[in-house]
C-alpha cells in the first residue's frame, strides 16, 4: 500500500479519497474548507493544515480541484505542494484544467518530480462505487507507477503521453455538454411544433442523445436539478475546450454555441445546479435544486 496525499474534497474528491482509504492506503487529506475533512478523518485519514504538509513524504500527491486557478494556488501558492515535493515523488492531477495548464504546472515542479495527468469521467455515484473512467497521460514507465492507485477509482485508460489525459477530458466533456444542449434544443423545437414533451422525451430516449436524456429526464420533467455535475463546472470546461481549439487554430462552432448556452444558464442563476439545468434556460423555464 502507498502513502498518498489527496487534496480537494469536493463532491467528487470526498468519495475518491474515501475509496483510497478503503483500499488500505495511508491517506493524508487537505481541503481549503476544513469542515470538509471531517468525514475523512473519521474514516481514518490524517488531516494536513496546508498543501505542503499533506505532500510531505508521500509517494503520490493527488489533486482534484475545480479550476486552473485552484490548481495553481495549491501547487505554487503559500505552503503549496511544490515546496514539499522532491525527486522520486509523483504528482497526479485528476482535475479538469486542460492541456496547457497541466503542462505549465508540470514544468514548474522541482527536478525529478513525476507529473501525471489523470482526469476522470463520471459523477458522484461512479466515484463512490469505483466506476469512474480515468484518462491518463504518461509514458509507459510512469503509467505503471500510478496504475495500481488509479484503478481504485475505476477503469484506467492510458490515452497518450504527458498531457494527453487532460486533452482527452476536454474532448469527452465537449460531447457531454453538446448532447445536453442538443436535447434541450430538441425539446424547444418539439414544443414550438406542438408536440407533447413526454412523447418527445420518449423518442429522444432512443435517439443518439438517448443516454443523456435517460440520465437527466427526471430532472427535466420535475424542473429540479440537484447538482451531480455542477453547471458552473460544465461551463468552465467548455471555455477551456474552446480556448484550446483557438490555440490550435481549430474552429468549433458547435462548442462555441454550447458554451454560450451554459454561460447564459449561469447568468440566470443555475451555476450551482446540475448541468442539465441548461435545458430550463433553453426552454425559458425556472430551475430549482
Amino acid at each position: 500500500m502507498s502513502k498518498i496525499a489527496f487534496l480537494g474534497l469536493g463532491t467528487m474528491g470526498t468519495p475518491m479519497a474515501t475509496r483510497l482509504l478503503h483500499a488500505g492506503h495511508d491517506v493524508t487529506v487537505w481541503n481549503r474548507s476544513v469542515p470538509r475533512t471531517a468525514s475523512l478523518a473519521r474514516a481514518g485519514a490524517s488531516v494536513a493544515v496546508s498543501p505542503a504538509g499533506a505532500a510531505d513524504g508521500v509517494e503520490f500527491a493527488i489533486t482534484m480541484l475545480a479550476t486552473p486557478e485552484a490548481v495553481d494556488q495549491v501547487l505554487f501558492g503559500r505552503d503549496g505542494i511544490a515546496s514539499a515535493l522532491s525527486s522520486g515523488q509523483t504528482w497526479i492531477d485528476m482535475s479538469t484544467v486542460g492541456l496547457d495548464v497541466f503542462r505549465s504546472a508540470a514544468a514548474r515542479l522541482p527536478s525529478g518530480v513525476v507529473a501525471v495527468d489523470a482526469p476522470v469521467r463520471g459523477s458522484i455515484a461512479e466515484a463512490t462505487d469505483g466506476r469512474l473512467h480515468v484518462y491518463v497521460g504518461a509514458d509507459d514507465e510512469d503509467f505503471e507507477r500510478v496504475r495500481a492507485v488509479l484503478e481504485v477509482f475505476g477503469d484506467v485508460h492510458r490515452v497518450g503521453g504527458s498531457g494527453a489525459g487532460a486533452a482527452m477530458k476536454l474532448v469527452v466533456n465537449t460531447t457531454l455538454a453538446a448532447s445536453m444542449v442538443s436535447a434541450g434544443e430538441a425539446l424547444a423545437l418539439g414544443r414550438a411544433l406542438g408536440l407533447d414533451q413526454r412523447c418527445v422525451l420518449d423518442v429522444l430516449a432512443d435517439s443518439p442523445v438517448g443516454p443523456t436524456v435517460r440520465a437527466k429526464r427526471a430532472n427535466i420533467e420535475a424542473g429540479r436539478y440537484p447538482p451531480s455535475f455542477k453547471l458552473s463546472l460544465a461551463a468552465k470546461d467548455m471555455r477551456l475546450a474552446v480556448d484550446a481549439a483557438d490555440h490550435a487554430a481549430t474552429s468549433l462552432k458547435t462548442a462555441e454555441t454550447v458554451r454560450r448556452w451554459l454561460d447564459q444558464a449561469v447568468e440566470h442563476g443555475a451555476a450551482d445546479l446540475d448541468f442539465s439545468a441548461v435545458v430550463a434556460t433553453i426552454l425559458g423555464r425556472p430551475a430549482r435544486s
